[in-house]
């Protein structure tokens, strides 16, 4: 703690004032002073000093308007105070302790009281001090590691003829395990994927770029080994070979921390509209017809990913027929919670689904909704939602 503290010393009485500084300088403080609460008020923001000593009777304004004015503004409310008071005035003490004061000194004033009660505000002072610089060096680490996890999500979603394609993300956090991902292959076909890896937090957003890393560099390499031969992948080929790789990595490489992600990826041909797809203990997918109804759901073929070592996952195929509507999107959307405690759940998404229009339109109201159904609440988990519609022929 640093001995060069400044205590601003708020007084009407110069004998009072005199006696402080004269006890305050003897301890190595610096000193300033004020007359009356106003003058108080213009010195705390001007002079930001490190405790203040505040008389409670004083003309202009009082010490308990000072009190109130001070806690009342972020910028000074963590400065403590110390209020001054008689002996025999306990209820002025007693409000002020209520309006945020730090601590009192009773009058006349007691030399080794006096210092104690000094110390201890200053020491609580730094311990806040310190505090806060870690808290914002902590915001500043998180800021860092958002806006660096951002770079793992598309900057631009594919343009492919013939289709729309909208996405849709919302972190409960700084970070996220949840992700989305698409692009198209040199042949033309598009892969596309939802994730959410367990758990929250730091650990969850590590584990989020090992995944996305890893599905996103399998998938565009036909190479299964260094020194094999290039080769043409079938889509379902390709979605065993990135899926199998992610899942043996994850599961030998990072046994002991026993991290998994759930995913649905697919692998669409444009042309033909037809659906290669893994869903690996992802929610399944939503398939809307023109009509507005859900006619096909893509259930899971396969359990986490990197959860079990050498886990078997299954290739399904469906077709997605001029103005059919997927929609794939992981647990955050069904499991939000309202302030009663309510879950959104996959019926009301169905209902959001039934009236749908271009992905992009259709992914803005289901936005409002769920911000409309959280209100007040806490977004508890990362949401994540693509939505990919055929155009009508």
């Amino acid at each position: 703690m640093n001995s060069q503290s400044k205590i601003l010393i708020v007084d009407d009485e110069p004998f009072n004032v005199d006696y402080l500084e004269q006890e305050l300088e003897d301890l190595n403080y610096i000193t300033a002073t004020a007359v009356n609460g106003q003058d108080a008020l213009e010195k705390i923001v001007s002079e930001s000093p490190d405790l203040v000593l505040l008389d409670i009777m004083m003309p202009i304004m009082d010490g308990f308007s000072v009190l109130e004015k001070v806690k009342a503004d972020p910028a000074i409310r963590n400065i403590p105070i110390i209020v001054i008071s008689a002996n025999n005035d306990l209820q002025s003490v007693v409000k002020g302790i209520q309006l945020g004061a730090e601590d009192y000194l009773p009058k006349p004033f007691e030399p080794t009281l006096l210092k104690a009660r000094i110390q201890s505000s200053l020491e609580k002072k730094h311990l806040r001090d310190m505090q806060d610089l870690y808290l914002k060096s902590l915001e500043r680490e998180m800021n860092i590691a958002r806006d660096i996890q951002k770079e793992f999500l598309p900057a631009q979603l594919p343009d492919v003829p013939g289709w729309e394609i909208a996405s849709y993300f919302e972190a409960a956090k700084e970070v996220a395990g949840d992700f989305y991902d698409a692009f198209t292959l040199p042949d033309g076909t598009l892969t596309f994927l939802v994730a959410d890896v367990c758990g929250k937090g730091i650990g969850a957003a590590l584990f989020m770029t090992l995944f996305r890393s890893l599905i996103h560099a399998a998938s565009i390499s036909d190479q299964f080994s260094p020194g094999q031969e290039q080769k043409s992948l079938s889509p379902a080929e390709r979605l065993q070979h990135v899926i199998s790789l992610t899942n043996n990595y994850v599961a030998e490489t990072h046994e002991e921390s026993n991290m998994f992600a759930t995913v649905f990826i697919g692998i669409l041909d444009p042309v033909s509209g037809k659906l290669s797809y893994i869903n690996g203990g992802n929610e399944p997918p939503l398939i809307v017809g023109k009509d507005g109804k859900v006619h096909t759901t893509l259930t899971r073929t396969g359990p986490a990913i990197g959860a079990i070592a050498q886990a078997k996952f299954t290739v399904k195929e469906t077709t997605l027929a001029s103005d059919d509507l997927l929609v794939a999107f992981t647990d955050g959307i069904p499991d939000t919670q309202n302030i009663d405690g309510e879950f959104f759940g996959n019926e009301r998404l169905r209902e959001l689904l039934m009236n749908h229009s271009s992905p992009t339109q259709l992914l803005n109201e289901i936005e409002v909704d769920l911000k409309q159904f959280i209100g007040e609440a806490e977004q508890f988990d990362d949401i994540t939602l693509l939505a990919i519609k055929r155009k009508a022929s």
